[in-house]
């Protein structure tokens, strides 16, 4: 019999997707994977449709949260324009109304919740307005003035536990990479894209960013075990945690482990807005999804708002080197938590499934 029922809000992005592989492992836990399309693998876990903007249609999956011991909410709302959304009203209440519509018809039909982890990020330290203070530590405040859905769904769950036997834990990735479609914020297919497009046309590939700046990476898998550990640990009852792979990078010098994954040679440094050129690429994907037999869909379906995350993360547009964005994990490593990964290797092994599973040619 399961031990333990665990529900995943947000199946299909990257971090839920990542969730229901590594508890997928596990002999001893029932799995609920909650998005509004049905993942491209479960491992195991029972899909239930839902939109959780409508607190209707939560009602209606109420029955199937029922004995519900832990909550893994990667669940996101991200406006069309990526960035400028950060900040937008909007996407604030948007992301704040998904939670408590969730957390409104789990909690009555859980009586034995346990845990609740929420993804937040390293905005909790204000990147996308200012210069982080190196390192950004979990117990700094200074950036609870800022516009964030971070701040209104924290808040939610720290008022609904208070007095309660269950515990929460807010884990607060770097750039996370792994492999999914759609996303609004993942690497592996807009690099992988862009590269497929300059090897048909036979050329190196080109890196095109723009000024470096030093920063972290964190593998999917290595923090769906953070949050699975965050789900057991008494150390980590009503904490926030820093994830990293425990090392830096910048994009240039990991460039040519990007090239050598992706069997091709690394070009010379030539900016390039992604987000601005990938309508030209729509029809050249097209034929490199026929020719290589490809399950990837078509292009927007494929890689979401994820070229616009591609040029924020590599700076595209920047001409001055970048003050560094580092975070500290002293914290999650006291706390017991003491995985790490070589970046270098993180970027080799993505970019080889998406080729070996066909996602990328």
């Amino acid at each position: 019999m399961a031990n333990k029922k665990i529900v995943v809000a947000g199946a299909t992005g990257l971090v839920g997707n990542a969730a229901l592989r590594h508890f997928g492992a596990s002999d001893d836990c029932e799995r609920i994977a909650l998005s509004r399309r049905k993942p491209r693998d479960l491992y195991g876990a029972r899909h239930v449709r839902i939109d959780l903007t409508s607190a209707e249609d939560c009602r209606r999956a109420a029955a199937e949260l029922g004995g519900a011991t832990h909550l893994i909410y990667a669940a996101l709302y991200e406006a069309s324009s990526l960035v400028d959304g950060w900040r937008d009203a909007g996407q604030i209440e948007t992301n704040d109304r998904m939670l408590r519509n969730l957390m409104g018809v789990l909690e009555p039909v859980a009586p034995d919740l346990k845990h609740v982890a929420l993804l937040q990020g390293t905005k909790a330290y204000g990147v996308h307005v200012r210069p982080l203070t190196v390192p950004a530590r979990e117990g700094r405040s200074e950036m609870y003035e800022q516009p964030n859905f971070y701040w209104a769904q924290e808040n939610f769950l720290r008022e609904l536990q208070r007095g309660k036997g269950w515990h929460w834990s807010i884990l607060r990735p770097v750039l996370i990479i792994g492999e999914a479609m759609g996303g609004a914020m993942d690497l592996i297919p807009p690099l992988g894209v862009y590269a497929a497009v300059l090897r048909a046309q036979g050329r190196p590939l080109d890196y095109p960013g723009g000024a470096p700046r030093v920063a972290q990476a964190v593998d999917v898998d290595l923090l769906a075990r953070a949050i699975a550990w965050s789900g057991d640990a008494e150390a980590a009852r009503n904490e926030a945690f820093n994830v990293t792979n425990g090392d830096v990078f910048t994009w240039e010098n990991i460039w040519p482990a990007v090239s050598d994954a992706l069997e091709m040679t690394p070009g010379r440094h030539v900016p390039l807005s992604l987000a601005q050129e990938y309508p030209k690429w729509i029809a050249p994907w097209d034929e490199l999804r026929r020719k290589h037999d490809l399950i990837a869909p078509g292009l927007e379906e494929f890689v979401g708002l994820s070229f616009q995350y591609a040029d924020y993360s590599m700076r595209y547009g920047q001409t001055e080197p970048g003050p560094p964005s580092i975070v500290s994990t002293v914290k999650i490593n006291q706390a017991g938590f003491t995985e790490m990964m070589d970046t270098e290797a993180m970027f080799r092994k993505w970019f080889k499934l998406a080729k070996a599973s066909r996602l990328l040619p």
